[in-house]
């Protein structure tokens, strides 16, 4: 349409607007298969413990919540990844803050349960607080309790008990279903006070098992699912439950296993992680079809990714992602890598959209399985350290527009378009008209083209090398009608008298907006970059984005007595807007880094949230707001001609907390176990003659598995004494087995006969989870007049990783971990063994917090640990010998009270140099460095087991092989975010909380 029968017009609204800111149904309830068709209209209200019946149903559409259409734009985080509970809320409202209306969380059985039929829901492992914190926050809550999670822990989240018990796990064997059923009685006990379905949380869906393939195709697999399927409906379970099918198999879809009768309750659900390098798959309604065709493998119910890749996890050494950790995970699937992939599958008819992970975290302790090393920060849109990184823009902006838009629950495939080098999909909303067009550009190269629409308009525009963009028209902006938009909706919204409208793009990019106006509207430019033109019925409007930040455009009279406020931003201005529902209205609030809560007193706007940089407030709300509060403080403002109250200061960019230099080090060498003299009448005798590992028990040995002793977590030591004459002692061979990056070391009398080490997972053992290797070592080094004495002592210390996970439903879990046989070449002497590992589990940090070190069982790790006696040290060092060394120090945090900085330790060194650094902050242990290896160099230290007001106890525990010098080299605090905002944090050790 040609737009040069009137000049364009540049009408001033407000020239000096001050200054830019920013540059299923419980009892008796349906939560069945909707019969009849639900019109598209509202999404629901945000969700809360209201103490109200809800119903949950579904259509192949969407989820239906309380007769009103639910898209699930969902993010994974996983409670015990971040061991700080006043830390979960900041990390839910900066979800929900950014457009999810979901969470969904694992529950690690191992995490929860020290020993069988004990359970521990208390401290960090406070279940009912996460589902509480949810439902404040006003989320959704996806709940995955197993009893196998996968999700790189150890065992796949099986206990560590569970590898010393009989039967096969994940399937029908009565000893693994009788643990398996204590569990979920644990779990679900708290898990049903919190559905949404009587009131009680927020909790939406309910997952039994994860990937589970194993038995699918003999009768195992379904006689499994449908006792966990009894299991959890007996226990008070009345949501919708559903399973995560690996790899797209039609594996569970509704009617594959015994429900007992029950129909309509279950949702198929599959995964998926596609590499970047690829283009994005069609696994729905534009794909192959059928069982191996994702979402249609069950046509009757809605499009489900229970999983769907927002970055990926690197494995120890680092070869996933060239050694460069995470930052490039997050740099290949970048936001570009979101909307590409993303609105793939929306076009696709995906409207149960969990991402994996947003909120990674840390796997801390030795919690993480053999694959991964402490950081779990996955490239996830919400860093390790709580920071909201730039793949957030994309989530922001499509969960915003998928709570606010309502036509985008209710999409059909539509006739296909084709638009010259570029994949096009094309959809439509049966009730509404809208059309939705996905636009993808999967080559190297920027594309710009021309979409011819439903309509006839021929819509051009450009598209960035591997980008997407979604492109719709016939939306309803309030009451008036979009034609179309270069630039793709964000939110429509009502608030006060006005209709807003945002529409976002990359910065530079120039947004086009043609809105039907059958009379010609009165029409303000507020900001000087935007243009408009009236021709021929329609109203065109062009903006710059990001140019001057937010470019605002108020259209008024004509058709609609309703005034209608055009908002144009960039990626980086958008995530700075946040609706926000309250009692009396909506309000959109403008400006600051994060928006946490808002509410209406009278006519006083008080809201609460986070500033990192420079940045002034301002804000749309109902009829008769007249001041802000910002974190408790009044803030000047005035009204703008677009009816928003503006702040008329910046607030400061947040101070960054000066960290104090590591000092005062204090040193102590262990190892006395190595020590022929040392009293080991207390340890376990290792004289077991079978074992329920599926690794054989060498013939004529005893089992020395470290789980059949219940050692479970952490390094263990043996001790053998080896009755005999050892002159003719040619060798001494050590067989074990580990997670990657095993180790053992061994003293013979307490002379060392040397170290071994699994190797690095290269691209082809990166899978590999279970390490087994032979270490043989000489006796030559050994005087022959030691040789002959009556009685020896062989002490072994086993760095033994973790449990592998049991993806394949094979035992793998059970694999052993420590020794697995010893033999003497020139000798056969007889020797009895006793072991050690870990003493009682950590009351207050859990089992999987120590290993078997002497230090950690005397408790040198922990705060209050008398050092005064160690010798002084200054770091770095360039120490000599294999063994453990001790590092303690203090140091005290004076963060200014209102700032939440989150604070990282970096270890520095030479990677020739060959040792590994067990981290324990105020006794938790954080971490495991490997300095060799890596390629992690930076822990996050997590507020609330630091303690940024106050003193804090830091100590590593160092081994070393014996191979080359050893450090630590520089150890350093380092600032990793800090804000003006956050929320109130509460000492995990602080009682009564």
């Amino acid at each position: 349409m040609a737009l040069s029968r009137r000049t364009f017009s540049a009408l001033a609204g407000s020239a000096a607007l001050g200054f830019a800111l920013g540059g299923s149904g419980g009892p008796g309830a349906p939560a069945a298969y909707a019969a009849r068709s639900v019109p598209t209209g509202p999404a629901p209200a945000a969700p809360r413990a209201d103490g109200q019946r809800h119903t949950i149903g579904y259509d192949h559409h969407s989820l239906v919540v309380d007769g009103r259409r639910l898209v699930v734009w969902s993010g994974e985080m996983h409670p015990f990844r971040l061991p700080s509970p006043s830390l979960w809320r900041d990390v839910l409202e900066k979800m929900r803050a950014h457009g999810y209306n979901t969470v969904s969380i694992y529950v690690a059985w191992n995490y929860h349960s020290p020993a069988p039929g004990t359970y521990d829901f208390t401290g960090v492992r406070d279940l009912d607080l996460f589902l509480r914190t949810a439902a404040e926050t006003g989320l959704y809550v996806i709940v995955r309790p197993g009893p196998y999670i996968n999700a790189e822990v150890d065992a796949g989240g099986f206990p560590g008990w569970l590898t010393a018990t009989e039967g096969a796990a994940r399937g029908t064997d009565p000893t693994y279903l009788g643990h398996v059923d204590q569990w979920l009685t644990a779990v679900n006990r708290i898990v049903r006070r919190h559905q949404h379905t009587d009131g009680g949380g927020t909790v939406l869906l309910y997952q039994i098992e994860n990937e589970y393939d194993g038995h699918a195709t003999d009768p195992t697999g379904p006689a499994y699912m449908s006792h966990l399927y009894r299991k959890v409906r007996a226990d008070g379970i009345h949501v919708p439950l559903f399973h995560n099918d690996k790899g797209r198999n039609g594996y569970w879809i509704p009617g594959s296993f015994d429900t007992g009768g029950e129909k309509g309750k279950w949702l198929y659900g599959f995964d998926g992680y596609p590499s970047p390098s690829q283009p994005p798959p069609d696994w729905g309604d534009f794909g192959i079809g059928g069982l191996k065709g994702g979402a249609t493998a069950s046509p009757r119910t809605p499009g489900f990714v229970p999983e769907y890749g927002g970055g990926w996890f690197d494995p120890w050494g680092g070869v996933e992602f060239g050694g460069k950790g995470y930052a490039e995970s997050r740099r290949t699937r970048d936001a570009a890598y979101e909307r590409r992939f993303y609105l793939t599958n929306l076009a696709n008819g995906l409207t149960l959209h969990n991402v994996y992970m947003t909120y990674g975290g840390t796997t801390w302790g030795w919690l993480p399985a053999p694959v991964v090393y402490t950081s779990y920060d996955y490239g996830a849109a919400i860093d390790e350290a709580r920071n909201v990184t730039t793949k957030i823009a994309p989530m922001h902006q499509l969960g915003h527009l998928l709570q606010r838009v309502p036509d985008f629950a209710k999409l059909d495939r539509a006739a296909d378009v084709h638009v010259a080098g570029l994949k096009a999909y094309h959809l439509t909303n049966p009730d509404t008209q809208a059309h939705v067009y996905v636009l993808r550009n999967d080559g190297a190269d920027e594309v710009t083209s021309t979409l011819r629409t439903a309509d006839g308009d021929d819509v051009e525009l450009t598209v960035a090398a591997h980008d997407a963009r979604l492109v719709t028209t016939g939306l309803s902006l309030g009451k008036r009608k979009l034609r179309y938009c270069t630039a793709q909706p964000m939110f429509v919204l009502t608030a006060g008298r006005q209709d807003i409208a945002l529409f976002t793009g990359r910065y530079g990019e120039m947004a086009h907006l043609v809105l039907e106006c059958p009379t010609e509207p009165f029409v303000q430019r507020l900001d000087a970059e935007a243009a408009w033109v009236y021709d021929q019925g329609v109203l065109h409007v062009t903006a710059p984005l990001g140019q001057g930040g937010l470019t605002r455009v108020l259209v008024q009279r004509g058709e609609s007595d309703t005034p209608l406020l055009l908002l144009f931003a960039d990626d980086a201005t958008s995530v700075r807007l946040f609706p926000y529902d309250t009692p009396s209205g909506t309000l959109l609030v403008y400006g600051p880094a994060l928006l946490r809560h808002a509410k209406l007193d009278g006519s006083v706007v008080q809201l609460t949230g986070d500033i990192v940089g420079t940045s002034g407030v301002e804000v749309w709300g109902p009829r008769g707001i007249a001041s802000v509060t910002w974190n408790g403080q009044p803030m000047p403002t005035r009204v703008t001609v677009s009816e928003s109250l503006i702040t008329l200061s910046e607030m400061p960019t947040a101070p960054r907390p000066a960290l104090p230099v590591l000092t005062g080090w204090r040193r102590k060498t262990e190892n006395p176990e190595a020590a022929t003299g040392f009293d080991d009448s207390a340890w376990t005798a290792a004289d077991k003659k079978t074992s329920f590992s599926t690794t054989a028990v060498p013939a004529g040995q005893p089992v020395l598995f470290a789980d059949d002793y219940g050692f479970h977590y952490g390094d263990v030591w043996y001790r053998g004494r080896v009755e005999g004459d050892l002159t003719d002692l040619e060798s001494v061979s050590l067989a074990y087995s580990t997670g990657t990056q095993g180790m053992l070391m061994a003293w013979l009398d307490g002379v060392p006969l040397g170290s071994h080490r699994m190797p690095v997972p290269d691209a082809k053992t990166v899978r590999k989870g279970s390490w087994a290797a032979t270490a043989e070592f000489s006796a030559e080094g050994l005087k022959k007049k030691r040789r002959k004495k009556p009685g020896h002592v062989l002490s072994v210390l086993v760095r033994r990783m973790q449990h592998d996970m049991d993806g394949g439903s094979l035992d793998t879990h059970k694999v052993a971990r420590g020794l697995t046989g010893v033999s003497f070449k020139g000798v056969t002497p007889k020797v009895s063994w006793r072991i050690q590992g870990a003493a009682a589990p950590d009351p207050v940090r859990g089992p999987q917090n120590n290993g078997g070190l002497y230090g950690e069982r005397e408790g040198w790790h922990l705060p209050g640990f008398a050092d005064a006696g160690w010798e002084a040290a200054a770091l770095p060092r360039a120490d000599q010998g294999m063994g453990v060394t001790w590092y303690r120090t203090g140091f005290r945090l004076s963060v200014p009270g209102g700032v939440d900085a989150s604070v990282g330790l970096v270890l520095e060194d030479d990677p020739a140099r060959a040792y590994r650094v067990q981290i324990f902050l105020n006794g938790w242990n954080l971490g495991q460095y490997v300095n060799d290896v890596g390629p992690q160099h930076t822990f996050v230290l997590p507020n609330g087991i630091l303690r940024t007001r106050g003193s804090n106890t830091l100590a590593l525990a160092v081994l070393s092989d014996g191979t080359s010098e050893v450090g630590p080299g520089v150890v350093r605090l380092e600032l990793l975010g800090s804000a003006a905002g956050g929320v109130e944090v509460v000492g995990v050790d602080s009682p009564g909380r």
